[in-house]
């Protein structure tokens, strides 16, 4: 297929073509990662952009090595040290930064929505890294490629998605890129962090840890946003790990080879006991490293589109 899409905003919208074309193109770009030179020319002589409005170290630092590695120019403006503290605004700030001539604008944002913004405001293509409590593709991309790569397949796992339901982007477009690729998926948190009508996106809901655990070919495990609690109604911490928390006791009674992920920063001896992050059963690191592959071929794929698109309208 050709990728025609400028943009990548979330999952919701793309089909399960698109979704596979985007795992087989990352799957292209693994290996450049093993190399002794770990680069390609695919993106040279363009610029990228990260334009980071909420901390962040994983997400950053995986955009950044990707474009570099497809040998793109890359910059990074973090919103604390940019015009947004003289009350500039996400608009301005994406015009001033295209008028630098830049091709792929990568934006986190603290607002649901901030990224389709954006997109619609400048020609630059706009890959979301995050926005709000709506939408964060690339993690959910590299969860589902490390699955994949993991188990074989993605048609047919039983997924948990467990802690945080209500706050997490991360959970939003993992239900939405497992379910197209037809896996169930099952999420688990205490009732308050259950976001209403969610079994409308296709999943079961439970409320009891060692349910969702039974019989689970992987467990996504979330981490706690204490810092979204403005109304003080998410259980003390030593609650939640008593009755949520993934423990090395809580899987012993699940399947022997159940995959562990998080997408982090992991809160240890919260969501997660120290046993199950670092055991055998973890793959949270490997989720780093396909991040890398994920994100080049985001990367690639809204450049070539935004080329053509560019080539069209001069013709």
């Amino acid at each position: 297929m050709v990728w025609t899409r400028k943009d990548l905003l979330g999952l919701e919208d793309l089909s399960r073509e698109e979704l596979e074309f985007i795992l087989a193109t990352a799957d292209s770009f693994k290996e450049v990662s093993t190399r002794e030179i770990k680069k390609v020319p695919a993106l040279r002589g363009k610029t990228v952009v990260n334009l980071f409005y909420e901390p962040s170290t994983r997400t950053r630092v995986s955009f950044e090595l990707a474009a570099k590695r497809l040998s793109a120019d890359v910059i990074n403006i973090a919103s604390e040290t940019s015009s947004v503290k003289k009350g500039e605004t996400l608009i301005d700030t994406g015009r001033n930064i295209e008028a630098l001539k830049v091709d792929i604008i990568v934006v986190r944002h603290n607002y649901s929505g901030a990224a389709a913004i954006l997109a619609r405001h400048v020609k630059a293509s706009v890959i979301n890294a995050g926005d709000g409590w709506h939408e964060h593709p690339t993690q959910a991309l590299l969860d589902i490629f490390t699955l994949k790569e993991k188990l074989g397949r993605i048609e047919g796992l039983r997924v948990s998605i467990v802690g945080d339901i209500a706050h997490s982007r991360v959970a939003r477009s993992n239900i939405w890129g497992l379910t197209k690729l037809g896996a169930q998926v099952t999420v688990c948190a205490p009732k308050m962090l259950v976001p209403p009508a969610i079994e409308e996106m296709g999943v079961r809901v439970t409320n009891d840890i060692d349910e969702a655990l039974k019989d689970a070919d992987a467990v996504d495990v979330l981490r706690m946003q204490f810092e979204r609690d403005e109304g003080n109604a998410f259980p003390e911490q030593l609650e939640y790990f008593k009755n949520f928390g993934i423990t090395e006791e809580r899987l012993e009674k699940a399947k022997k080879n159940i995959i562990v992920m998080h997408p982090g920063p992991l809160n240890r001896g919260i969501e997660i006991s120290s046993g199950v992050a670092d055991g055998a059963n973890s793959v949270i690191l490997e989720q780093v490293t396909n991040g890398i592959a994920v994100r080049m071929a985001a990367l690639f794929l809204v450049a070539q589109a935004n080329e053509n698109i560019s080539h069209e309208d001069t013709h």
